[in-house]
């Protein structure tokens, strides 16, 4: 059984930093693409930040510079580096793990870690 679970989260204040982390196991392959989503209060889910087995990498417009997503080499942990946090950075920050490899659906959710951003 495949579980993803996120560590990280917290209270900060305006201008600071959090490092969260994503983990998958279950699986004895690595996962193609691992993607970082939030959802704010009142709010849809949106894509934060994505990275795939390749290294190759994309962000939402309004974190771009402010964070970074990264891998470990073939495995299945990733992590999301928040730097310049803002106020509307709060949300509840969810994994998502997909893949040909992952036994059906191919597409995992963690149960999300808060973050709150407010002074």
């Amino acid at each position: 059984q495949v579980q993803v679970v996120e560590r990280g989260g917290g209270l900060v204040q305006p201008g600071g930093s959090l490092r969260l982390s994503c983990k998958a196991s279950g699986t004895d392959y690595t996962i193609h693409l691992m993607t970082w989503y939030r959802q704010a209060p009142g709010k849809q889910r949106e894509l934060v930040a994505g990275i795939t087995d390749g290294n190759n990498k994309n962000y939402a417009d309004d974190v771009k510079g402010r964070f970074t997503i990264s891998r470990a080499n073939g495995q299945n942990t990733a992590w999301l580096e928040m730097y310049r946090l803002k106020p509307e950075d709060t949300g509840v920050y969810y994994c998502n793990v997909q893949g040909a490899t992952l036994p059906p659906p191919n597409d995992f959710w963690g149960q999300g870690t808060q973050v709150t951003v407010s002074s």
